[in-house]
């Protein structure tokens, strides 16, 4: 019902930055909030921020000053601004959407119903 298709990553020096992108579309109902999600290799799926459609947001301690998260609904398409990247942020950048507030939440991963391919998120010394 939904595609989600992320873009935007690559490789990156620390402290450089990158923004990623995620696509929506095939909607059957409206989306309410969309969230990034990012997991490392061997490592749990790891919340990193949400957006509501009336911009209220939440963000992962981690990332906190560093990523802003943002959305262009005319577009259909989210962002993520990422900044002065570290190498621990390095990891496959998922988008997901779900239609309910997220309400200034980060929610797990089981909250949302569509999710994207996933997008590469390298950052090197």
């Amino acid at each position: 019902q939904v595609q989600l298709v992320e873009s935007g990553g690559g490789s990156v020096q620390t402290g450089g930055s990158l923004r990623l992108s995620c696509a929506a579309s095939g909607y059957s109902y409206s989306s309410v909030c969309m969230a990034w999600f990012r997991q490392a290799p061997g490592k749990e799926r790891e919340g990193v921020a949400t957006i509501d459609i009336d911009g209220r947001s939440a963000y992962a301690d981690s990332v906190k000053g560093r990523f802003a998260i943002s959305q262009d609904n005319a577009k259909n398409t989210l962002y993520l601004e990422m900044n002065n990247l570290k190498p621990d942020d390095t990891a496959v950048y998922y988008c997901a959407t779900r239609n309910l507030y997220c309400s200034g939440t980060l929610l797990a991963g089981g909250r949302f119903r569509y999710w994207g391919q996933g997008t590469q998120v390298t950052v090197s010394s």
